[in-house]
């Protein structure tokens, strides 16, 4: 028996990496899949891909229109399509600064406007922000990145609310460090030589590298997204990865600023 043969679901970010992984997962239990890309030209997959680039109003009307022409709905909404980007905050170039919230904030928040009017003339739908662990916490060296994601957070809170006569609704899942290969696209401050942050920036730069290198298997995203899609009530947040990663959420809570930002530290080694 299969678990559903009726919800469409688009995946944005869905090439590579957690976003390929959840459509793959999802096809693979009957749901009609579509994925997007910024090239879909240059992919290979065994779902539709789309062109749709979140930082491009008319390319995310466009694939909408595609998606609901084709399948003639949208019953969910993964919003994965993402970017990261490390520096020191005084080295970061304004221009990588904006670029990282016009991916990771402001183009959710679009693609989000182009799906509401269509789930509320169907009555009902299912929106999935994929945000970070990351956005919970100002991180050392990748403090823009966790703005732009606990920014998507908060507003997720706030839209559920607006939503809520509706019948759509709407959740945050927070991943830990996963094995992709969003460390090779992200946007890197260079390690000025001479700079004071040269050495400080350059030895948690590697620490973050080897933190992705050995994270978890995306698949473990794609049965939470799953779960979720289930769940008649979905929470608010979900958080996915490393148990000591989930827990520094609650620490966070329930410790002074002062001792969990000793903790941080330590545990970048700066």
């Amino acid at each position: 028996m299969t678990e559903t043969t009726s919800k469409v679901v688009l995946i944005t970010g869905a090439s590579s990496g957690i976003g390929k992984a959840i459509a793959e997962f999802l096809l693979s239990k009957n749901f009609t899949v579509f994925g997007t890309s910024r090239n879909p030209s240059q992919q290979v997959t065994s779902f539709p891909l789309i062109a749709l680039d979140v930082t491009k109003p008319e390319t995310i009307k466009s694939a909408i229109s595609e998606v609901i022409t084709a399948a003639g709905k949208i019953d969910v909404l993964v919003n994965n399509a993402g970017v990261g980007i490390t520096g020191p905050i005084e080295e970061t170039p304004d221009e990588e600064i904006k670029k990282a919230f016009d991916t990771n904030y402001f183009g959710p928040i679009n693609v989000i406007k182009a799906v509401l009017p269509q789930m509320r003339m169907n009555n009902g739908g299912l929106i999935i922000n994929i945000t970070s662990i990351a956005g919970y916490m100002g991180l050392p060296y990748r403090g823009i990145y966790s703005a732009s994601k606990g920014a998507l957070e908060l507003t997720t809170e706030a839209f559920r609310m607006e939503l809520k006569d509706f019948n759509i609704h709407m959740t945050n899942i927070a991943p830990g460090d996963f094995a992709t290969n969003i460390a090779a696209g992200r946007y890197h401050a260079p390690v000025v030589k001479d700079s004071p942050y040269e050495k400080p920036y350059g030895n948690t730069l590697k620490i973050m590298n080897e933190h992705v290198d050995a994270g978890k298997d995306p698949l473990l995203m794609a049965k939470a997204i799953l779960k979720v899609i289930h769940t008649k009530e979905p929470k608010a947040h979900y958080k996915v990865g490393e148990p000591l990663q989930k827990f520094s959420i609650a620490l966070k809570r329930i410790l002074p600023d002062k001792m969990y930002e000793r903790l941080l530290l330590k545990h970048y080694k700066l």
